[in-house]
């Protein structure tokens, strides 16, 4: 059952992520990207920066709480990933790809930010397995 719905949820999350959300493929300019670590976090908390409080909410919780469910299913499915170490060893290629195959496609940017947020979600949904499950 927890593979059915990684499965799923795996295909809802791509969805999100490259098609999703009224994006459309950005043909001029440069391709985005953010390298510096908390960069963007830290202009979220900027109150001047003309962000409305529910962008910044969405964004923010919105990169981890999409995450969390990976946490959860993975190492359900796949024992071995029970370990936060072995969990993260996968989950940042993947993150990375993920990041990179946006700014690539032109669908978003690469954002460091949203690599650790996205991190922060994986590791909160392990919590959660331990706590529930173990």
């Amino acid at each position: 059952m927890a593979g059915v719905l990684l499965f799923f949820y795996s295909a809802a999350v791509l969805y999100w992520m490259f098609l999703g959300f009224g994006r459309t493929v950005r043909t001029e300019g440069a391709m985005q990207y953010n390298l510096e670590p908390l960069h963007t976090v830290k202009l979220y908390f900027d109150l001047d920066n003309g962000v409305s409080f529910k962008g910044r909410l969405i964004n923010l919780s919105g990169n981890i709480i999409v995450f969390i469910p990976f946490g959860i299913l993975i190492p359900l499915v796949q024992a071995r990933f029970r370990r936060v170490f072995t969990l993260t060893l996968w989950a940042v290629p993947s993150i990375l790809l993920l990041e990179t195959l946006q700014m690539l496609l032109r669908v978003g940017s690469f954002d460091v930010d949203d690599l650790l947020l996205n991190l922060i979600g994986v590791w909160t949904g392990l919590i959660i397995l331990y706590k529930f499950k173990w």
